[in-house]
């Protein structure tokens, strides 16, 4: 395996079995101007799957992330991936009413997923009756990093710095944000504070166990800050949290919003294999007590001597 040592893969994760995919399954959403699309895919043998909703970075869709999606899929979970309105597949206008309030379109959407499991799970032949509904995990790329991080907790804060609206969700045991934004305030661009006043979290309320992954050569012109930036979620956060920091790598974190896609500026298929097993593996371990995956590929990285990242936890 290319720039890696973890190719002796302790955590089982190299492991896959068949994956079926469906897409688009439709999902009825009034009020939101658009019915809700969502891929599904999951392995094709198992029981009690536990689940992985899955929201994508700026003007991504449902067919996005397949390194990820593929990953998890063929090693045990179900995967459900909505199209938010902002997806480039919509073509939504700038000027559309809807444009402002696209974050919380987004945070619904994820609810309105895990809320039809029952009609997502139908639309896969030979998959119902086999999830785990009691074993939920959200997981999101860049802006839908910070999606899935409400769902776990995290709240808006206003121009007064006070909290907005608790839009968790008590049905999420666990998550894993990719390059998620930081702290707002001061902290933002000018660009950034004038046209995304949503973006200025507090992560005080984020109490789920949370994989944050960054890129130490992420440099976004959406913050004054450096790479740092991404690992707020962690650092402001309370326990349980993980953070994986990769070396070097930018916003797409080697490339796992596609296979070859040209948004990628620093394509790393080692780095993207270190991403599919460290977040396979924290997930496993979050939604199964006593499961040893993550403590496994922790102790594989740390004891690696020429690693592509390194973790710390708290």
């Amino acid at each position: 395996m290319p720039e890696t040592s973890m190719a002796t893969d302790p955590a089982g994760t190299l492991t896959p079995t068949p994956v079926v995919s469906v897409k688009p399954v439709v999902l009825p959403a009034p009020g939101r101007g658009e019915d809700l699309q969502v891929r599904v895919s999951a392995p094709t043998t198992g029981h009690d799957l536990p689940v992985i909703v899955f929201s994508h970075g700026y003007s991504w869709s449902m067919d996005g992330y397949a390194p990820l999606a593929d990953f998890w899929a063929a090693r045990g979970f179900v995967v459900l991936q909505p199209t938010h309105l902002d997806s480039r597949t919509l073509d939504l206008p700038a000027d559309d009413p809807r444009t402002p309030l696209i974050w919380r379109f987004r945070v619904e959407d994820m609810k309105r997923v895990i809320d039809r499991l029952d009609l997502l799970e139908a639309s896969v032949p030979g998959l119902e009756g086999r999830l785990d509904r009691s074993r939920v995990a959200v997981a999101g790329h860049s802006w839908g990093a910070q999606t899935a991080s409400m769902l776990l907790g995290a709240r808006v804060l206003d121009s007064e710095g006070v909290p907005g609206e608790d839009m968790s969700d008590p049905r999420v045991s666990a998550g894993v944000l990719l390059a998620a934004p930081g702290r707002g305030g001061d902290d933002l661009s000018p660009f950034a504070a004038e046209h995304f006043p949503f973006m200025n979290p507090s992560f005080d309320d984020m109490t789920p166990p949370v994989l944050v992954v960054a890129g130490d050569g992420d440099q976004s012109a959406l913050s004054v800050r450096g790479p740092d930036w991404f690992t707020d979620p962690y650092f402001l956060s309370p326990a349980d949290k993980s953070l994986l920091t990769l070396f070097g790598a930018e916003h797409s974190l080697g490339g796992i919003p596609g296979y070859s896609v040209a948004e990628t500026t620093d394509e790393s298929p080692g780095r993207v294999a270190l991403i599919q097993q460290f977040t396979w593996a924290f997930l496993r371990s979050a939604l199964h007590p006593g499961d040893t995956s993550w403590p496994t590929v922790r102790s594989v990285l740390e004891a690696d001597p020429k690693p592509l990242g390194e973790v710390r936890s708290k």
